[in-house]
């Protein structure tokens, strides 16, 4: 199976040992590396600019012996890509019609593709290129003959397709047209540019590096495409600057990978690019889809190898977290829980305001969803500067209620300081079954279900005797599931947890525990966070504990929430989301288990969707969300039989497997 069946490309950039005006030397370099970099599976590599005769070479551009030296190499590197089966894009001077142009060169397929010149030459500093080079500004494009009679596309209005990978379309831009104010990047990827070549020669000052980072992330971004960027390293000349070989590779605001610096040995950065994924980036963005792009551009056909390959054989394949949704880093993810509670709270303190309710109503169980719901509620009424007393935290202790989890809700609103009110819900559920004839004994979907109703209308009429509203406690991953029952807790007036996934619920409770409250409050958080997740609908165990375990019913959440990041976030297909799962979850959950629980999940996901249709408002914190009203708009009626068809041709279901649809 190539690398790109799943839409992505490796791609490299490179800046290698050069020598000041040694061609012969420099093209070996380029040379080594291109077989280092077949070797490894990439398929487009980029060089520095004028890599061949190196950027720093002065008044020598002017000699003929130079540029003809280089023009020599650059077809023996350009036959090298056909038995390489890579594409090199690699820097030389070419003089023209008596001019001289400091120019890229696309290679592929054994010979010269395309001459690309630089349109932005500096005219300040050490390198002051106005006084050897012409700009491509200057130049009309067209093509220019070889001596043996063919011609090459050359100017600044090339793109570059790839005949076998649609999706790859090659723009390229050299060095400081990048600083320019309107990059010609910008109008490479309106024309379809997917990925973004840069040959460069950057030299370094304090705090240079980071500004060149963020430029090249940042116009990523700004483009939905890879930027490959490649800079001259320390074998320049440092008669006045050093250059240190800063190579980036960033694809739609990530930095991917980047080389080390101030390396005089060949210094390489790999990754992976994932085409599809800004294929739909393109897709689902107005502001890309809108903006005008009025350039026109001549169209040179590639015809690329793909390598058979893994994503991670290197060590540097792109992030692929089992937790898409949880920073891995501990800063990071301190930094992230404080914003998203801020983004909480603050959604629900406005919600107060505009209603002007001085109250709130919230059923806690002791476990995760209700709990960091509680606490987002404090922190609204403390921002509000509201009586805690307004928080009505209700505990309704059922046939399955536990003692830990209702000692655990009781004791924290009462530390917190807000008013509970206990209601045994027991009593008033076993007159239900009698009033529409259920057998207590059938511990079915209506047994549950009946016990998350009434809970709900508890909730509903006290809010109406406080003049109050209901607080949601779901969870994202709930909604995407329909893991929850209509008109139960489906419903309330205000979704405070609407954007939260499950795996991300755990870490805000125990970041709450570490930096939000102290003392038994926080003892009591880090219980909860120990607390298997249930629903606690059924009866417990003989020894009190409770048998019911959500992920044994439905899956692994850790698995439902990469599944749901990856078709919601990114439109992945099935075989693609288990070609990542199956790395990012190796020595955790087999191929069988993914499949499975996949499985599961596109039939809930599809069928649960009227839950969805009539979710209450709730704040939106991530890329991924849910709600009727912006981010998921889909038909309650819509069917799955594709995307099943294809797991299902991934790997039949055995008989009696585990892996069966609940009915909750």
């Amino acid at each position: 199976m190539s690398l790109f069946s799943h839409g992505f490309i490796r791609v490299a950039a490179v800046a290698p040992e050069v020598k000041v005006a040694d061609v012969g030397h420099n093209a070996a370099a380029i040379l080594e590396a291109m077989r280092l970099c077949s070797q490894r599976g990439v398929s487009v590599v980029v060089f520095p600019e004028l890599s061949l005769t190196a950027y720093s070479c002065g008044d020598l551009f002017a000699q003929s012996l130079l540029l003809a030296k280089a023009w020599e190499s650059l077809g023996e590197v350009a036959k090298a890509t056909l038995e390489l089966g890579v594409a090199a894009v690699v820097g030389l001077p070419v003089p023209i019609n008596g001019r001289l142009y400091n120019c890229a060169a696309m290679l592929c397929d054994g010979r010269v593709q395309g001459l690309v010149p630089k349109s932005c030459l500096p005219t300040s500093g050490e390198y002051y290129e106005r006084r050897w080079f012409a700009s491509g500004l200057e130049l009309p494009a067209g093509r220019i003959p070889l001596p043996d009679g063919s011609q090459i596309p050359f100017g600044r209005d090339l793109l570059f397709t790839v005949e076998n990978i649609p999706q790859c379309v090659i723009g390229i831009e050299v060095c400081e047209d990048l600083w320019a104010v309107t990059p010609p990047s910008g109008a490479q990827a309106l024309a379809g540019a997917t990925m973004l070549l840069n040959p460069s020669a950057s030299n370094e000052l304090l705090g240079k590096s980071g500004y060149r980072r963020d430029l090249v992330r940042m116009q990523s971004a700004r483009c939905l495409a890879a930027y490959v960027y490649a800079s001259a390293g320390p074998g320049e000349s440092s008669t006045d600057v050093v250059f240190s070989g800063h190579c980036i590779v960033a694809e739609n605001g990530i930095v991917l990978a980047e080389s080390t610096r101030f390396r005089f040995q060949t210094q390489f950065a790999f990754a992976d690019i994932d085409l599809e994924r800004l294929q739909h980036e393109r897709l689902r963005n107005s502001s890309f889809s809108t903006s005008p792009g009025s350039s026109v551009y001549q169209r040179v056909v590639l015809s690329l190898k793909t390598t058979p390959t893994d994503l991670h054989p290197l060590g540097t394949g792109r992030p692929n977290p089992p937790l898409p949704f949880v920073p891995a880093d501990a800063e990071q993810r301190s930094m992230a829980c404080r914003e998203l509670f801020n983004i909480q709270s603050t959604g629900l303190a406005r919600r107060l305001l505009h209603t002007g309710a001085k109250a709130v109503v919230v059923g806690i169980s002791g476990g995760l969803d209700s709990t960091l719901a509680l606490l987002a509620a404090v922190r609204a009424f403390d921002t509000l500067a509201l009586d805690r007393i307004g928080l009505v935290a209700v505990t309704m202790p059922g046939f399955g209620t536990t003692d830990r989890t209702r000692a655990n809700a009781e004791r924290l609103a009462l530390i917190l300081g807000v008013s509970l009110r206990v209601i045994p819900i027991q009593e008033a559920v076993t007159g239900h079954f009698k009033d529409i004839g259920h057998d207590a004994s059938v511990q079915d979907v209506v047994y549950e279900n009946a016990q998350a109703r009434e809970r709900t209308q508890i909730l509903m009429d006290l809010a109406n005797q406080q003049g109050a509203f209901v607080l949601g406690t779901g969870d994202l991953s709930e909604a995407a599931l329909g893991w929850c029952t209509f008109n139960g807790d489906h419903m309330s007036m205000y979704h405070v947890n609407a954007g939260i996934p499950k795996t991300l619920v755990r870490y805000l409770v125990a970041w709450c525990a570490e930096t939000e409250f102290e003392g038994e409050a926080s003892a009591i958080l880090r219980d909860i966070c120990a607390t298997p997740v249930t629903p606690e609908l059924l009866p417990a165990k003989p020894d009190g504990t409770q048998g019911q375990r959500t992920e044994s019913l439905i899956g692994p959440y850790d698995l439902h929430d990469y599944f749901l990041f990856h078709i919601v976030r990114h439109g992945m297909r099935p075989a693609k989301i288990l070609h990542l799962a199956e790395q990012a979850f190796r020595g955790c959950h087999d191929r069988e288990t993914i499949l499975g629980w996949l499985r599961v999940f596109v039939e809930r996901f599809f069928a649960q969707q009227f839950k969805r249709s009539t979710m209450p408002d709730g704040p939106k914190v991530g890329s991924v969300a849910l709600s009727p009203r912006g981010d998921w708009r889909m038909p309650s009626d819509a069917s799955s039989a594709e995307w099943l068809a294809e797991i299902d041709s991934l790997m039949a279901p055995r008989p009696g497997s585990k892996f069966q649809l609940d009915g909750r």
